[in-house]
């Protein structure tokens, strides 16, 4: 952590300042372990948050704050091939705090997605305690299309998203205590 580093942990401690972080991995449970593919195996099947088939310990984009943030009400707008997500971040803990707000993809009915949704957008937010901010995302078309069988892009099932400080899955739920915002766009 470098010569600053443990003042800088101090701070975090006793909530000088409040931790942010999201996990950019999937903590597995141990008997997940024994169950993954071999190394020399590269597909991701039965790997990573999007084809996981347990619930892991800890998901993926998961992390928490001295605050208690959410996404409270988001709608999804077309704005060409892309879609303007607009969220309200809402902290109705005792402490201001930074939170990432993510969205996530899904094709539903598609044979190509991934068994679950997928990271889209995302945007580090300030949240004042006890209040809200609204925030506006762009998930590009890129992102709402899948990879076919033949390796190209294509647009495939319904386009159901989500908004949220994490995965919109009953694990991530249950750790933090909120669960995503469903939208469509028409």
């Amino acid at each position: 952590p470098g010569a600053r580093g443990g003042r800088a942990v101090a701070d975090l401690l006793l909530g000088k300042c409040s931790p942010s972080g999201k996990l950019p991995v999937t903590f597995y449970r141990n008997e997940q372990l024994r169950e993954m593919p071999p190394f020399t195996d590269y597909s991701l099947k039965g790997r990573t948050y999007r084809y996981i088939e347990n619930a892991p310990l800890y998901p993926f984009g998961y992390g928490l704050t001295y605050g208690d943030t959410f996404v409270s009400a988001a709608k999804a707008v077309r704005d060409g091939e892309d879609i303007l997500v607009e969220a309200e971040a809402k902290n109705t803990g005792a402490r201001d705090t930074w939170d990432v707000v993510q969205v996530y993809c899904e094709n539903v009915g598609s044979l190509n997605a991934p068994d679950h949704p997928r990271l889209a957008a995302f945007k580090r937010v300030f949240v004042p305690a006890g209040g809200s901010v609204k925030v506006t995302l762009t998930v590009h078309g890129e992102c709402l299309k899948v990879v076919d069988a033949a390796g190209k892009l294509v647009a495939e099932g319904r386009i159901a998203l989500y908004a949220g400080m994490g995965q919109p899955d009953a694990r991530t739920a249950f750790l933090t205590g909120h669960e995503c915002v469903r939208m469509t766009a028409d």
